[in-house]
């Protein structure tokens, strides 16, 4: 409950607050369960740092001790992200919180921007099968302002069958496609294409996020971008944006704006449905694979595919900075505002993102009421 109340800098950080504490401070946790957790983390889909925690509540006490755990991570922050969508739905026409989210709207761009820099620099190395995937699902993200899951877990089996090709597939038949398309069609089938927000909707819209998201926690902004905003037209391009730019000022996973989204569609109701189908997959994708992942969970063809899956994935952030950079950064102060948050992020090494948003914040107040 502690690290979810005042737990800032994203995942990386999160996940060696609970290294600091719980492996070298308390001794709670063996190292190589720690490891093993962080593993098994980054291979299932989901919040990296709330299925670390998830799995080291489980390797103590099971089922129960996950939910516990779970729960006090992300209550605090649910919270915090609650009340803030009830003042910007009580208040958001005012000068002054038009004047903050002018500011920390294009500040996050540069935020996400430097977290893809970061996450495809480390996924995709020197590999040109992962660069090509990378560009591809970048530039479809670009030009379609969408995404398709079928296309990230086509990237997985694609990766797959180029790195780790089974000895079935010796014979010269490699039908990759045979194995997208029906994944394509259940995926599109699941779909809810339904415009009406109800709790059922926005259930099953959220828990398909959580389903299929890889890497950075940002990696589910191009996911929530394409539903929320252009299938299902719940928010505003800049509704949008807002919502990113609370996650990032406030302390805890960042997929937590679900939350903040699921508030503005539906109130409070809405807000618990979409935080909870959101997390609830990545905690079945933890607890239930948890006895065989220490058999299994180091497997060569595991991993490729998770790399596959990671390279698509960061190719849809970058796409997606692209598409809300278009309709964030709108005039000189704003371009400002997302060029130098990308420098001081690349150039000063211990700067915080959520003091750089705080920071584009009061001087968005500044600005504002000057441009405008």
């Amino acid at each position: 409950m502690k690290l979810g109340s005042i737990g800032f800098g994203g995942p990386v950080a999160l996940v060696g607050y609970m290294y600091r504490d719980l492996v070298e401070k308390r001794n709670w946790i063996s190292d190589s369960d720690y490891k093993d957790g962080l593993a098994l983390a980054q291979l299932a889909p989901g919040p990296l740092a709330a299925q670390l925690g998830f799995y080291l509540g489980y390797v103590q006490y099971g089922i129960i001790g996950s939910t516990m755990v779970g729960l006090a991570f992300v209550l605090p922050s649910f919270v915090m992200v609650v009340l803030l969508g009830w003042a910007y739905t009580l208040y958001g026409g005012l000068t002054w919180m038009q004047a903050v989210f002018y500011a920390v709207g294009s500040s996050v761009i540069g935020i996400v921007s430097f977290s893809a820099f970061k996450l495809t620099k480390k996924t995709n190395g020197n590999d040109r099968w992962l660069w090509a995937i990378f560009v591809f699902v970048a530039a479809y993200t670009v030009w379609t302002e969408s995404e398709a899951v079928f296309m990230f877990l086509g990237a997985g089996i694609l990766y797959w069958v180029v790195k780790s090709r089974p000895k079935w597939m010796n014979n010269g038949h490699i039908a990759s496609a045979g194995f997208v398309e029906p994944v394509r069609q259940a995926v599109e089938a699941a779909t809810v294409t339904s415009k009406p927000a109800s709790l059922w909707t926005i259930a099953l819209f959220f828990a398909k996020a959580g389903a299929f998201v890889f890497g950075s926690g940002l990696a589910i902004v191009p996911f929530l971008f394409s539903g929320v905003v252009k299938e299902h037209h719940w928010l505003t391009d800049q509704q949008f944006l807002d919502a990113v730019a609370v996650a990032m000022i406030t302390p805890g996973p960042v997929v937590i704006t679900t939350g903040f989204i699921g508030y503005l569609v539906s109130g409070f109701s809405g807000a618990s449905v979409a935080a909870a189908a959101t997390f609830l997959p990545a905690f079945l994708l933890t607890i239930i694979p948890a006895p065989l992942f220490k058999k299994y969970g180091k497997r060569p063809g595991i991993a490729t595919f998770v790399t596959g899956v990671t390279a698509a994935a960061t190719g849809a952030i970058t796409g997606a900075v692209i598409v809300l950079g278009k309709r964030s950064i709108i005039d000189i102060p704003t371009l400002l505002f997302s060029v130098v948050t990308l420098l001081l992020l690349w150039k000063v090494k211990k700067v915080s993102e959520h003091i750089i948003v705080i920071g584009a914040a009061v001087l968005g107040l500044i600005v504002y009421p000057i441009v405008h």
